[in-house]
């Protein structure tokens, strides 16, 4: 790749991210925005998580490995799941996350799963 075609490539780049991100907050700056706006923005901070927990959770090569290799992220999914919807701590369910996984990967290498 060329100097030129480097240069262009990263001015597009500084010029996408500021009209993307810079300038709506100079332009909205001060304004009232609706309530459907701000709900429908509220949105995209769980979907955005979502889809970055279902990228990790299903993948098309999961089972591979058997069935129960498949099933142990979504059995920790679900724990942590519950864990969040009675507690509501991101520390708890970080915690519990990872020890049910890493229980749950032990079950399965001394062979009780």
């Amino acid at each position: 790749m060329s100097w030129s075609t480097f240069l262009l490539l990263m001015i597009t780049c500084a010029a996408t991210i500021l009209l993307c991100r810079v300038v709506p907050i100079f332009v909205l700056r001060g304004k009232e925005l609706s309530k459907g706006t701000q709900d429908v923005l509220n949105l995209i901070p769980p979907a955005a998580f979502a889809a970055l927990v279902a990228n990790d959770l299903l993948s098309p090569t999961m089972f591979d490995g058997g069935l129960v290799s498949g099933l142990i992220p979504l059995i920790a999914a679900v724990v942590v799941a519950a864990v969040a919807l009675k507690t509501k701590n991101l520390l708890a369910c970080a915690v519990v996350g990872v020890a049910v996984y890493a229980l749950l990967l032990f079950l399965q290498q001394i062979g009780c799963m």
